[in-house]
């Protein structure tokens, strides 16, 4: 049975939170203005004494309070969500699913423009869950919860709480590997999926030798980031324990870890703030500080790399082609994006729009546009089109 959730932090924690920022033991720094060795120190100073002195979490977090909350149990998690009903004559059910360094704010700017009805009275009753072990769902205690539990998860929330047997679902980031798995468990639930890109455990799900020119320089340019960006994806795969401790008893250190990813994905040309607010981006942080969460929210990774889901029998395949129809909305400042002809090997591809701007975190930065996709997609692929 789900129930009404508020957002209340304490006062204690935020003046724990700048108390801590004050005692900031600031490292040296060489030649690191284009951000090449990390998070620019000048940037971090600036960032944290805002949020130390100017940040207002008061106004935040009535803006997030002015969005439906529910938690609900499901064994031993308890999911947070948001659930926003449609304006329109007729709604469909849109799961939202986020990733990381994000959290359920990803979608905050997008939710009003689905819930919004169109000149056909169409608009999208919109599900906005947290990822367990991050913002304000539980963490897991035991091992396992990886992007197939998860899946379950979220599947029994829109089946079971809400009675949605019908649905469609858009993800990015982790959220396009969960809505994946979504449709593998619940192919005949789902109506339709949408991405703003295909997961990265693709990058070498297909043999070599079946690969075209295009597809391998793909796979090339894959091998490159992991070399030069994806260090914090193999530290967060195999010790997410040994970084949490420094993580989650620093908000400096905190900031500087997540807002580095934010800089490098988003579609900035060297100023964050062209396209995330420090608003935005604190607003996150004080999530992932307040609920204590980054440990949790980085073992998402340890746990993938350790999870058998791809060959165990009771979890399904990751190799076998879906069927269910599928969307793809591309952002050029995106990580590595994969080739049309390659998504179409494990999806069935039946929408691909290619923006010219725009980042990682599409809904934040050019919500309007995601929107509009995310909406012509599902009108005709569920045949609300018409």
């Amino acid at each position: 049975m789900r129930q009404q959730f508020t957002v209340n932090i304490g006062e204690d924690v935020l003046d724990d939170l700048r108390k801590r920022l004050s005692l900031t033991r600031w490292p040296d720094e060489i030649d690191n203005d284009e951000w090449k060795a990390g998070t620019r120190k000048s940037y971090l100073q600036e960032l944290c004494a805002y949020w130390q002195t100017e940040f207002d979490w008061p106004a935040q977090q009535r803006h997030l309070n002015s969005f439906k909350h529910y938690t609900a149990v499901f064994d031993d998690i308890t999911l947070h969500f948001i659930h926003e009903k449609g304006q329109g004559r007729t709604s469909l059910p849109l799961l939202l699913t986020h990733g990381y360094p994000d959290s359920f704010t990803r979608f905050l700017k997008l939710i009003p423009l689905l819930t919004k009805a169109d000149e056909d009275g169409f608009s999208f009753d919109v599900i906005v869950p947290s990822i367990p072990g991050y913002g304000f769902s539980s963490i897991p205690t035991t091992r396992g919860m990886d992007p197939s539990k998860i899946a379950g998860l979220f599947g029994r929330l829109m089946m079971e709480e809400l009675g949605h047997q019908k649905f469609v679902a858009h993800g990015g980031d982790w959220g396009s590997t969960i809505t994946e798995m979504l449709t593998r468990l619940y192919p005949a639930n789902m109506l339709a999926i949408h991405l703003t890109e295909i997961p990265f455990i693709h990058l070498f799900s297909i043999p070599e030798s079946a690969l075209t020119q295009e597809e391998k320089h793909y796979r090339e340019k894959g091998k490159l980031w992991q070399q030069t960006e994806g260090a914090y994806a193999m530290i967060q795969s195999t010790k997410p324990q040994t970084l949490g401790y420094g993580l989650n008893d620093s908000p400096a250190g905190l900031a500087a870890w997540l807002i580095e990813k934010f800089h490098s994905w988003s579609d900035n040309d060297g100023n964050l703030e062209s396209a995330l607010t420090k608003d935005d981006l604190l607003t996150n942080l004080t999530i992932y500080w307040s609920t204590g969460t980054i440990t949790s929210a980085i073992r998402l990774y340890y746990e993938t790399a350790q999870s058998q889901y791809a060959t165990d029998g009771n979890k399904p395949s990751q190799t076998e082609k879906l069927q269910t129809p599928t969307g793809v909305s591309i952002f050029p400042k995106d990580l590595v994006t994969a080739p049309k002809a390659y998504a179409n090997r494990i999806f069935n591809i039946q929408h691909w729009t290619e923006f010219k701007e725009g980042g990682h975190f599409a809904a934040m930065e050019k919500p309007e546009l995601l929107a509009k996709d995310i909406r012509t997609f599902f009108k005709v692929s569920t045949g609300r089109g018409k």
